[in-house]
């Protein structure tokens, strides 16, 4: 989330984004003299004030610029550089404000009467899996975005569908902008090409484009994107500490930390600074978790996002990304059904008293460990933006314990906790960074309004803790006073397909996988159980990476 309003977007006409896929290129809005933006940056800076006053002068400004930059009194003048227009665009498509809304609108339609072609969103809305309804309503979610709106200048998509839940965007939002832009170790540049870098490992071109815009606007040099090899040694360095956070953080020990901050490493990192770079790449891994989790669209200013070719006359029936159903009313049913077979299970762990020994509950957490569960069709190769930031492709997630082979270790939460060991270690090293955390993982894990599907005055506390430990449970760590019966009674196998596929290689996510649990659920119920894995893997993570550092400290 770049905080410049106007970054990447008017500046000065160069490091411009390319055209949409398969979009026609025009000369009408492009010509030799392209319109002098620079009070344009001013104005679209202005629009974030907190002054209302301010903001209409600047919306005011903003639209005269426009119409002059269309010459309506001087014909043959300059036209709309491709930036200003994808910028309009984004602000008529994601603004909460809605009087910025509709002027950016009507510029556009403005434009367009005069032969200038503008560019038009490839999507409806946010998400690929969530219709635009469930996510676009006038609410009291509306302050949140007009505060991230204000003080970000823009709200992402990301943004949109965490604001299902309020309280957790809340300090979702502030722990993003510590990590990015407050005082730290790592200079600003750096913390948005580690993230670019940790994204690549998922395939993930929305958070890679995102941060490659903050990146470039915090100064850093446009070659660094062209692969990290152009990237300095020390960045480089992280290579293989990113790729096993992203896919086997079990394997990471003493020796990794050793190589990176020892005295003698060249080049040396500081403890404070590998901290600092370790949460930003788990942070990012588990922020594409949520991406492809949601089916998140690319934003309307991105590539792929938008489109400079007339829309085709002929519109299918039903969306790819969501095949309709043959028998709808039997899908009812049937997600009925499972919702109240799911609230029954609930009821009966709840009064359960039976007590198992503790050989069993490490049976049972075994057992669950190693349950064979398949994933998605892998898609196609990534875009090349994505491609040439990542090195070792061929490294991806292996199961803790495959089946038949001797597994590493199992991480006893006992012996190494977040309460106990990693928020400190977090807090004394980064300063505040593990308060952030803290909160953040316990306002998703007691996130609840106590009700579920059709049903209200529902307590969710097994259902949420029984996802919380089986994301735990598929990164090798166990809880000795859980019973993780409970994880096979409550999830039922397509959720289970959804969470690993999540949490493990989230770019394999696909439509159908998303459809195909919690059938009767809303969809903010699904973003909610997102968010818990989001969060359940960021923590697995880091307690791997917390305890390498930890032994080597001692």
């Amino acid at each position: 989330m770049a905080s410049n309003p106007a970054a990447g977007c008017l500046a000065n006409g160069e490091n411009k984004p390319g055209r949409g896929s398969g979009s026609g290129c025009s000369s009408r809005h492009r010509t030799e003299s392209e319109c002098d933006v620079a009070p344009t940056v001013k104005s679209l800076a202005r629009l974030c004030s907190r002054d209302e006053d301010e903001r209409a002068a600047a919306l005011e400004e903003l639209s005269q610029g426009v119409l002059l930059c269309l010459g309506l009194d001087q014909p043959g003048s300059a036209r709309l550089s491709e930036l200003t227009l994808l910028h309009l665009l984004r602000l008529s498509r994601s603004c909460p404000l809605q009087e910025v809304r509709g002027r950016a609108t009507e510029l556009l339609r403005t434009a367009q009467e005069q032969g200038v072609e503008v560019p038009r969103a490839l999507a409806s809305g946010p998400s690929a899996f969530i219709p635009a309804k469930e996510i676009l309503k006038e609410g009291p979610d509306q302050d949140i975005l007009i505060e991230s709106f204000l003080s970000m200048g823009r709200v992402d998509h990301i943004t949109m569908v965490m604001a299902l839940h309020p309280a957790y965007l809340s300090c979702f939002l502030r722990t993003q902008h510590a990590l990015l832009e407050m005082d730290g170790p790592l200079p600003r540049h750096w913390r948005h090409y580690i993230v670019v870098m940790a994204a690549a490992r998922h395939h993930c071109s929305y958070t890679v484009q995102q941060h490659s815009a903050g990146f470039l606007e915090a100064g850093g040099e446009e070659s660094w994107l062209s692969g990290v090899q152009h990237a300095p040694t020390k960045l480089r360095s992280l290579k293989t500490l990113n790729k096993l956070l992203a896919h086997r953080p079990w394997l990471i020990t003493q020796k990794h930390v050793q190589e990176l901050v020892c005295p003698g490493a060249d080049p040396r990192w500081s403890l404070a600074e590998l901290i600092h770079a370790v949460v930003l790449m788990a942070h990012a891994h588990s922020l594409c978790s949520f991406v492809w989790g949601c089916g998140l669209n690319p934003e309307p200013d991105h590539i792929g996002g938008y489109t400079f070719q007339l829309p085709s006359p002929i519109h299918p029936a039903h969306s790819p990304q969501c095949p309709a159903h043959e028998d709808g009313r039997q899908e009812i049913v049937d997600g009925a059904m499972e919702v109240e077979v799911l609230m029954q299970r609930m009821v009966e762990l709840q009064l359960q008293e039976e007590e198992c020994t503790q050989e069993e509950m490490v049976t049972r957490f075994e057992r669950e460990r190693s349950e064979s569960i398949p994933t998605a069709v892998v898609r196609g190769a990534p875009p090349d933006l994505v491609l040439r930031l990542v090195e070792d492709q061929e490294f991806r997630y292996e199961d803790f314990a495959p089946r038949g082979e001797q597994s590493p270790n199992t991480m006893r939460a006992q012996d190494y906790s977040w309460e106990d060991h990693g928020f400190s270690l977090v807090n004394r090293l980064l300063p505040d960074m593990g308060q952030l955390l803290d909160e953040k993982f316990q306002v998703v894990s007691n996130l609840t309004y106590n009700s579920m599907a059709m049903h209200e005055d529902v307590d969710t506390h097994t259902l949420r803790k029984a996802l919380w430990n089986y994301i735990h449970c598929l990164y090798g760590i166990r809880y000795d006073d859980y019973d993780y019966g409970s994880v096979n009674v409550l999830l039922e196998r397509s959720l289970k397909v959804f969470v690993k596929t999540m949490a493990c290689h989230p770019e394999q996510t696909t439509a159908r996988v998303y459809h195909a649990f919690w059938r009767h659920f809303r969809h903010s119920e699904k973003v909610h159980a997102n968010l818990i894995v989001m969060e359940a893997r960021l923590q697995a993570a880091l307690l791997y990476v917390l305890r390498a550092i930890t032994h080597y400290m001692r």
